[in-house]
């Protein structure tokens, strides 16, 4: 069953694609244009950047600055400020990007690298200000409240999960200034290198799932379309209480485009806290957007 089931739904999307060619083929040149006009210039120069900082050290020097909050808060240490950080600037999938170039030099244990998978991979300021706020939903204030809910519900999502998760896992020694990449020049060249790789991974599934949405039924509710892909949900949203509710739970969520994403650029580690930290990370932000939503409307 666990193989026929994703059998069926790649057959399906294959007829799919048979049946409704034009449809498809206008799908993802949408997705296409989205990745040129957005996608790229956001989220490359800001993983070439992240990617930078980690191979430099900055993990080091944010273990002793971001201790004597990251840990009575998450029971993490310092170093797992950077993630954190990076996905609440950045925007999906930086944080988990983040995390996982930290775990591969050593900087980070798995159990905390699978921990902030649950709450550091996060929507970004300038989607949730610009195109949900202002955009969509007709007010930068309402952007602004919508970012304050997103942002506190990330934090509660990190103190349950840091605290549900039993065992402790002795972190790893940071590494010394010596066995970074060496040099500036080698760790830009492997900066670059990897955010183009996490670059384009990333476009080939917002195209994807741009051509999946163009074969669903075109009278689903937003929040359903946000399920699957979280601009599309988005931007079929409504201004309003509802809109504003379904908005916040939109975000924290992300939408299965963004979890595909989340594992390419995460490849060897475990994704089961990223579902369990999503899932509350959502219910978190609607408790959080209910009475919100009654002071903005």
């Amino acid at each position: 069953m666990k193989k026929l089931l994703p059998a069926l739904a790649v057959l399906a999307f294959t007829a799919g694609l048979l049946a409704w060619p034009e449809a498809v083929s206008a799908a993802v040149r949408e997705g296409l244009t989205l990745c040129y006009q957005t996608v790229i210039p956001s989220l490359f120069p800001f993983f070439a950047a992240v990617g930078l900082l980690t191979r430099l050290g900055l993990a080091r020097w944010l273990q002793g600055l971001c201790r004597p909050f990251m840990g009575p808060m998450f029971r993490l240490r310092g170093t797992c400020a950077m993630p954190l950080l990076a996905g609440l600037l950045g925007g999906y999938p930086s944080g988990a990007q983040t995390t996982a170039e930290l775990w591969r030099q050593g900087q980070l244990s798995r159990r905390e690298a699978e921990l902030l998978l649950g709450f550091a991979n996060n929507c970004g300021p300038a989607f949730l200000l610009g195109f949900i706020g202002a955009g969509v939903l007709g007010s930068p204030r309402v952007g602004v409240w919508l970012l304050v809910v997103h942002i506190a519900a990330a934090l509660v999502t990190g103190m349950v999960l840091c605290r549900l998760i039993p065992g402790r896992e002795a972190p790893p020694s940071l590494p010394t200034a010596g066995t970074q990449e060496g040099s500036l020049p080698r760790a830009v060249t492997a900066s670059v290198a990897g955010a183009l790789t996490s670059t384009l991974s990333i476009c080939a599934y917002v195209t994807l799932f741009r051509a999946v949405m163009a074969l669903l039924p075109g009278d689903l509710p937003a929040w359903a379309m946000g399920f699957f892909e979280l601009v599309s949900g988005a931007a079929a949203l409504e201004p309003g209480q509802a809109g504003f509710v379904t908005a916040a739970g939109l975000a924290a969520w992300g939408g299965l485009s963004v979890h595909c994403q989340t594992m390419a650029v995460t490849e060897g580690l475990s994704l089961r806290w990223h579902w369990a930290g999503k899932a509350i990370q959502a219910g978190v932000s609607v408790l959080l957007a209910l009475p919100a939503a009654k002071v903005l409307y």
